[in-house]
């Protein structure tokens, strides 16, 4: 790969003065118009960089000698080189660097939450200047290689002969997969359901992260040498043990968190209150908003989700796509603490979702039919920080408030599905379910073939983060088989 030498940084350096460069404005990324968008279901919301908005956007970077920005980067992507071959209008070789440790560098343009992680790290930051979009920038790269057509695939070693089967077709399972290629391993990963990619797929709107875009990041690993074997069950159609006797030397489980959690509370049982989870499968996966679906699923008029995560503004968005005509966001504490990106709280407020913070349902009302109809919201206050360092709501005793609803969304968290541990009661787990590894290597404490990470272990995570666990555990497998032979 063209990587430069340290002259022509120099030079590029020297084109625009430090000083200049701070001095640029952060390039706005175009967007649908909110009305029209709000009524479209598969259309994409933010509308990707212009070469030229990318170039003058690549020169606020000031290619600091020791880039804090990938401090921040959970995969350890070049920031500063992509960057800078945008600059000089080498699309097509900033592209080749992302890929050098990024597997889905067009999915994490769009969907790893930058600004607090490498954006937040930036230079730019700590001089109160808004930082460099490298989001917007990875995706403008990744973007440009795929519509030029001259799609690069990463270099792999030779084969070795040593298969790998990894469990999970999500971004741990995929991020791992195609370290292992590169490392010259035969790579074979197991997804349950009858499309490749997890919860790319399942689990995030097409507004937000087109299938086409996740397809053609799992073609590359499949030119790579990756074998995708969709419709198996880890745990059912095949037995954990029976891959260790078919010859697979490593084992990587990336099995996600597919378990939805409720609260437990009056009336959750009622017909129209459903998981995020299965309302979102449902719809991103099973077309069921088309009225002619095996099982189309029910399009309130007023819905209310509950939940401040980005899981929960992807529901509520969907639904207000789907015909709500009020569609609403019930979160516990204030906006302040909403764990969902900043984007996608403006682009639900500017779809015209409602924000009921501070409010907690503490029932769910019925008719005669069993269909909800109403939900009772306890008033919250916030109370001192907890464990996360968010301060905890707190209830505001004799305050409630009634609100109509004919369908309720429950995004309050998710659990891993136990297949995996009944399947292999030898494995330990945590309370929660989670596999219990070294965090350093990713690799079981009681089974040392299995490596796991993403949401089977974190019990909930960013793309990016599963994505590193993917990565960590490619590299520390990697040296545990060699050291074994």
């Amino acid at each position: 790969m063209n990587t430069r030498d340290e002259q022509w940084r120099v030079d590029l350096r020297a084109k625009i003065k430090a000083k200049d460069r701070t001095n640029l404005t952060r390039v706005q990324m175009p967007e649908l118009d909110a009305e029209y968008r709000s009524h479209i279901r598969n259309e994409e919301v933010n509308l990707g960089l212009t070469p030229a908005q990318a170039m003058a956007e690549a020169q606020r970077c000031l290619d600091c000698v020791n880039p804090t920005c990938m401090e921040g980067c959970p995969v350890s992507i070049k920031i500063p080189d992509f960057i800078k071959f945008i600059e000089t209008g080498e699309f097509l070789e900033a592209a080749k660097v992302l890929k050098m440790t990024s597997a889905l560098p067009a999915v994490c343009g769009r969907v790893c939450p930058q600004e607090r992680q490498c954006e937040e790290k930036c230079i730019h930051v700590k001089m109160k200047k808004e930082s460099v979009a490298i989001g917007h920038l990875e995706r403008f790269a990744a973007d440009f290689e795929r519509e030029s057509g001259q799609i690069s695939v990463p270099a792999t070693a030779p084969a070795n002969g040593i298969k790998i089967a990894v469990v999970g077709s999500g971004p741990a399972g995929l991020a791992f997969a195609g370290d292992m290629a590169k490392l010259g391993y035969e790579v074979v990963v197991f997804e349950a359901l009858h499309e490749i990619g997890g919860v790319l797929k399942y689990g995030i709107p097409e507004f937000r992260l087109p299938n086409k875009i996740v397809d053609v990041e799992i073609d590359n690993l499949k030119a790579m040498g990756v074998t995708f074997i969709n419709n198996c069950i880890i745990g059912k159609t095949i037995a954990i043990q029976e891959l260790e006797e078919n010859g697979y030397k490593g084992i990587f489980v990336a099995s996600g968190a597919g378990l939805p959690r409720f609260m437990n509370i009056k009336g959750e049982n009622l017909v129209g209150v459903m998981s995020s989870n299965e309302y979102l499968t449902r719809v991103n996966l099973m077309d069921a908003a088309n009225p002619e679906s095996d099982t189309p699923v029910y399009k309130g008029k007023k819905v209310a989700v509950i939940g401040g995560g980005n899981t929960a503004m992807d529901s509520v968005r969907t639904a207000r796509r789907l015909g709500a005509e009020k569609a609403i966001i019930v979160y516990r504490r204030s906006e302040e603490e909403m764990p969902a990106r900043l984007e996608e709280v403006k682009h639900a407020k500017e779809e015209g979702i409602e924000f009921l913070t501070l409010h907690n349902p503490i029932e769910y009302i019925g008719n005669e039919t069993g269909r909800v109809t109403q939900m009772v919201l306890q008033l919250m206050e916030l109370g001192e920080p907890d464990a996360s360092g968010r301060r905890s709501p707190v209830e505001i005793p004799g305050k409630t408030r009634i609100v109509d609803v004919d369908e309720v969304i429950v995004s309050v968290g998710v659990s891993p599905n136990p297949l995996i541990k009944q399947s292999v009661p030898e494995l330990e787990t945590t309370k929660w379910g989670t596999l219990v590894v070294n965090q350093d290597t990713m690799q079981s404490v009681s089974l040392p073939i299995i490596f796991a990470g993403g949401d089977i272990v974190r019990g909930g995570a960013t793309v990016i983060l599963a994505m590193g666990d993917g990565r960590r555990a490619a590299k520390a497998m990697d040296e545990w088989i060699k050291n074994k032979s």
